[in-house]
């Protein structure tokens, strides 16, 4: 499968600003079988969703919700969460748009 890249790259703390792939996806990409660059574009776009992101209603996939041990968030910057109510995790857009949580707070 061709990258998803749009040529509008940045990396926000370990998330494209532009496809939304963490920076793991982006290295592994060319070693991924094409169902995993599939799976990994379908839950970006949100065609396969776990549930909806609290923040913006869109579709949101969550891996441990789909019975993973981790999460592909876990691989990026922890964000400031802290005023946002819901449990749920949020989508990869919602989530690259928060405030990187402060090392004090991690250590609260």
């Amino acid at each position: 499968m061709k990258t998803p890249c749009i040529a509008k790259c940045k990396n926000q703390d370990g998330i494209c600003s532009g496809c939304f792939r963490t920076m793991a996806e982006i290295t592994e990409w060319r070693d991924m079988d094409e169902v995993k660059q599939c799976n990994t574009i379908e839950e970006i776009q949100g065609k396969r969703s776990t549930h909806t992101c609290s923040l913006c209603g869109k579709p949101a996939f969550c891996d441990i919700s789909a019975g993973k041990s981790t999460c592909w968030c876990f691989e990026i910057e922890k964000r400031d969460t802290s005023g946002i109510e819901s449990p749920d995790c949020l989508c990869r857009e919602c989530l690259s748009k928060l405030p990187l949580l402060s090392n004090k707070r991690a250590i609260d």
